[in-house]
């Protein structure tokens, strides 16, 4: 009782600043829900109030962050409403190991929310992660297929556009980011279309093949390889054709050698896993 009663005195609303349109009472009433005792989830928003976090805990912003989509499970994508100004002050806070943390579960809160909630309150905050640093951007990269394959098929289409981003790095030293790519579109050819493939995710490839770091290529041939399967088993038959053809002229009949061994590692690979039938890999 004595603690509900201190609770009470510590979030009155006079003591809770905010920058919304609504009236304090209004804004109350916006965070109430019956999950859960009210007085604990007003203890866990009032963690995010800057003043407080820069007095009792630097590190109580990434406790909040990390602990959120746990929160948003107990409590049901109905009242998510309680959390969505939460989320938002979290996503764009200053420290960005907070950033970074919220990029890392954000595939998990889309489950949690359903496709209607994530497109409107989950997507900006992606697109704004997807600009970030590349330790905030790599908890994104590491999930990408898990986040994408939950949006709408022509939301999921805009993203091509950005996934050559990924090969832009703060640190060009940072060949595991650029490997993660390469893991990640093996997975994404499952999501786009013949057409999608060879005309975005195939100059990606290309480029990732050629990677100074042979981590990189080894990931990189498994991903030609699939994508020759994935375009095979497609009902226009000229994309693979015109991928093969392009395989032999780029890499076949390169002037260097590491590009002719780049051919040979792919036609292993290609053989290996059965990624097309012998009379069409001859």
């Amino acid at each position: 009782q004595n603690m509900d009663s201190t609770l009470h005195y510590i979030h009155n609303d006079s003591d809770l600043s905010t920058n919304s349109s609504f009236s304090p009472e209004e804004e109350r009433k916006s965070k109430v829900q019956d999950v859960v005792p009210q007085a604990l989830l007003d203890q866990y928003l009032s963690m995010t109030d800057p003043s407080r976090a820069q007095t009792v805990d630097t590190e109580i912003a990434k406790h909040c962050a990390y602990s959120l989509p746990g929160v948003a499970l107990t409590l049901g994508r109905q009242n998510w409403h309680c959390l969505k100004d939460t989320y938002e002050t979290l996503a764009s806070d200053m420290q960005w190991k907070v950033r970074r943390t919220l990029a890392f579960s954000i595939h998990e809160l889309a489950v949690i929310l359903g496709d209607q909630l994530t497109a409107g309150d989950l997507v900006p905050v992606f697109n704004g992660f997807l600009k970030d640093l590349d330790e905030v951007r790599i908890g994104v990269l590491k999930h990408l297929h898990d986040f994408l394959k939950l949006l709408h098929v022509d939301k999921r289409r805009e993203y091509l556009y950005q996934l050559q981003e990924f090969l832009v790095t703060d640190n060009s030293r940072n060949w595991r980011f650029r490997a993660e790519l390469a893991e990640q579109l093996i997975l994404l050819l499952d999501l786009y279309s013949a057409r999608d493939i060879y005309d975005y995710l195939r100059p990606i490839a290309f480029s990732l093949c050629a990677d100074k770091v042979s981590s990189v290529r080894w990931i990189s041939y498994k991903l030609v390889s699939e994508m020759v399967k994935k375009l095979y088993m497609a009902s226009t038959p000229t994309f693979v054709v015109d991928l093969m053809n392009e395989l032999v002229e780029k890499f076949c009949r390169c002037h260097k050698w590491s590009g002719r061994q780049t051919f040979v590692f792919i036609c292993q690979t290609i053989s290996e896993d059965d990624c097309l039938p012998m009379d069409q890999f001859a």
